[in-house]
């Protein structure tokens, strides 16, 4: 556990360190519904929805869908391939491009301390096609698609506060790290350190509904033009359901 809070030390204390380069800073308001639904035995379905805001929720920044199948190795381990469908707001041009992705991720659940507090980790390589928009003559057309290769790993630990009405129902605390890194030759983004994404947060967890609260700090390592650092307020609601059982 010690080692864990020192990592994540580190994490923070590196990317706020970053800001004596030349850095845009912003502030964003994001709500997130992920859902993991158990069909047998082996195999599942995963739908996703993010809407991102700039901080007085006036500009739509970034939409995304995700959705996947499941493959279930075991109670704490699960294999997933997805596409999804992300939408991004230009502001120069005042308009948003697509980005289609394709993705496989490998996830490890533990449960720790009496069965309190969580662990889990989470790889995910994804294989992006992001368009590419500009003017010609007042209208903003599409010029194609560049496409990239993108590994992310997220660390992710919740730990139980208090029980509330029944032993089903908690507050927890969240503390998590995700790290997005580049891969192979792209236009995208030639840096191979892409962006990190650090979140401290709370939680609540109402039987297999969970509702969470949070501060995020996302570092953009950007290679055309300033470095940009996120503080973002989150919400998300995460559900894992059996229905098998239901």
């Amino acid at each position: 556990m010690r080692k864990i809070l020192v990592l994540f030390s580190f994490l923070f204390v590196s990317i706020f360190g970053l800001q004596a380069q030349s850095l845009e800073q912003n502030q964003n308001v994001w709500f997130s519904y992920i859902g993991q639904f158990k069909v047998s035995q082996k195999w599942g379905f995963q739908l996703e929805t993010q809407f991102r805001f700039d901080n007085q929720l006036d500009q739509n920044l970034q939409n995304v869908y995700r959705i996947g199948g499941i493959y279930f190795l075991s109670p704490t381990q699960n294999l997933i391939l997805g596409y999804s469908l992300v939408s991004t707001f230009n502001a120069g041009l005042d308009d948003f491009y697509k980005e289609n992705r394709l993705w496989e991720q490998y996830q490890c659940n533990k449960k720790w301390h009496e069965n309190k507090h969580s662990i889990s980790h989470r790889i995910r390589l994804e294989q992006r096609w992001v368009e590419k928009i500009g003017s010609i003559d007042g209208n903003v057309v599409s010029l194609g698609n560049t496409y990239q290769n993108r590994l992310r790993y997220l660390n992710r630990n919740l730990f139980h506060l208090t029980n509330l009405n029944t032993e089903q129902s908690e507050l927890y605390a969240i503390l998590q790290n995700e790290i997005f890194i580049t891969l192979g030759n792209n236009k995208i983004n030639s840096n191979v350190f892409d962006q990190n994404r650090f979140l401290v947060g709370l939680g609540l967890n109402l039987n297999q509904t969970r509702f969470e609260v949070g501060y995020m700090n996302q570092f953009v390592n950007s290679n055309v033009k300033n470095d940009v650092m996120n503080h973002t307020v989150s919400f998300s609601i995460i559900q894992n359901l059996d229905l098998l059982k239901q």
